[in-house]
């Protein structure tokens, strides 16, 4: 019910203001633009859908595989004591555990286009154990949380850029990306949590909280001293690594049990290429939706709205500028990612904007480019409180990133 309201809010909010422009200040391409916008939005989800084809063919596959194998059960029997609490309407043992941890993994370290096809897998494993197929669960909500939240330990596109728009030093955001991040994501499972009615004071989530900032000083500490060459190669190396260990491993695992590794990819790779025709209508409604808004000048009138109040209240405004990037997170991806390469080829590279801007793109994630494409995998329509989580998360991680960019480059 809450994205039928804030799907039908683009659209209303978009003619108004193209209407307004239109009427009172003459602006006769608006309405030509926005129905452009229209075509072109469903035109890309499309595009999105097809090029998700091949990847969800191929890690579906390779989740088949592992099933049968039996890994992704022993990581589930692994990782039941901090799954049982974190997701406590999941079965011990169950399978859709294994898939979460593997997708989470993926995440954090950058692996956009094998996370997707993991957490589909995990959604519809979870969508098993739902009573209700049509609205979603605890445990889909709280992992969709954790997606939008958008942990991510090595940003390395966004050191990539900054390198290619000529930043004197473009691994000096990465630190401050780190720590905003991890605000997002704990603030994410807590306001989950409190939802939920979930007890995280308890010794296994307190250790394990524990563990995983141990781990990020660990990782902090040692990209410290790396200069931005040596982090890309490094990352790369890690990430491939990773992926390759996972697909090898899962064969060796699957021919250890004498099962037939061929016909197990088949039959997860038709899984994949299904679920990529599910997703297609979700994505060209909310993508259709959020180009349009863009397109009426409403996101323009909004920044412009946030920087008269900031400066009304004698409040810094150097923030509002980088603030496009933060709003465009949640909407679209490829857009925040154009608002945040603008803002450094506007104000440089190195000034305050621009790395602000980073900051805000490495913090979050995509909302509801995930809650569409992941609730419309397993054709959930009532979402409950899974889109005030994430962006409550969202949120915290803006806050955070503000906090900190003033903190380390003021």
């Amino acid at each position: 019910m809450v994205l039928n309201y804030i799907w039908i809010g683009f659209f209303l909010i978009a003619f108004i203001v193209g209407l307004v422009r239109l009427l009172f200040f003459g602006e006769v391409d608006v309405l030509p633009q926005m129905m452009d916008s229209t075509f072109s939005s469903a035109k890309n989800a499309f595009e999105i859908s097809i090029g998700l084809t091949g990847m969800l063919a191929l890690w579906l596959g390779v989740m088949k595989v592992g099933e049968r194998g039996g890994v992704v059960n022993l990581l589930a029997r692994v990782l039941s004591p901090i799954f049982c609490r974190l997701f406590p309407d999941i079965p011990k043992g169950h399978p859709a555990t294994g898939s979460i941890f593997m997708n989470i993994a993926a995440n954090m370290l950058g692996l956009d286009n094998a996370a997707t096809p993991l957490g589909l897998k995990a959604m519809e494993q979870m969508q098993e154990l739902n009573p209700k197929k049509d609205t979603a669960t605890n445990p889909m909500i709280m992992f969709l949380v954790l997606n939008t939240s958008g942990l991510t330990i090595i940003p390395v596109s966004i050191l990539a850029i900054r390198a290619a728009q000529g930043a004197a030093q473009p691994t000096d955001v990465f630190i401050p990306i780190l720590l905003a991040t991890f605000v997002a994501t704990l603030a994410g499972i807590i306001i989950t949590s409190l939802y939920q009615r979930i007890n995280l004071l308890n010794r296994t989530m307190l250790l394990t909280l524990g563990g995983c900032i141990a781990f990020l000083g660990g990782v902090i500490w040692a990209f410290h001293s790396m200069d931005s060459q040596t982090i890309d190669t490094v990352s790369k190396l890690t990430s491939s690594l990773l992926l390759m260990g996972i697909i090898v491993g899962f064969i060796l695992a699957a021919m250890r049990k004498r099962e037939n590794v061929y016909d197990a990819f088949v039959e997860g790779a038709k899984d994949g290429f299904h679920t990529a025709v599910r997703i297609i209508p979700y994505l060209v409604a909310f993508l259709v939706a959020i180009g349009l808004f863009r397109a009426s000048g409403a996101m323009d009138m909004l920044m412009d709205g946030i920087k008269y109040v900031a400066s009304a209240t004698g409040a810094s405004t150097e923030w509002v500028d980088a603030l496009p990037t933060a709003l465009m997170k949640p909407l679209s991806g490829s857009g925040a990612r154009g608002m945040m390469v603008e803002a450094m080829q506007q104000f440089g590279p190195d000034s305050f904007v621009g790395r602000l801007s980073c900051l805000f793109q490495g913090s979050t994630d995509t909302t509801f480019y995930i809650l569409a494409v992941y609730f419309g995998s397993v054709s959930i329509r009532h979402t409950r409180h899974a889109v005030t989580c994430g962006l409550l998360a969202d949120l915290a991680g803006v806050i955070a990133a503000i906090f900190i960019c003033y903190l380390f480059f003021a």
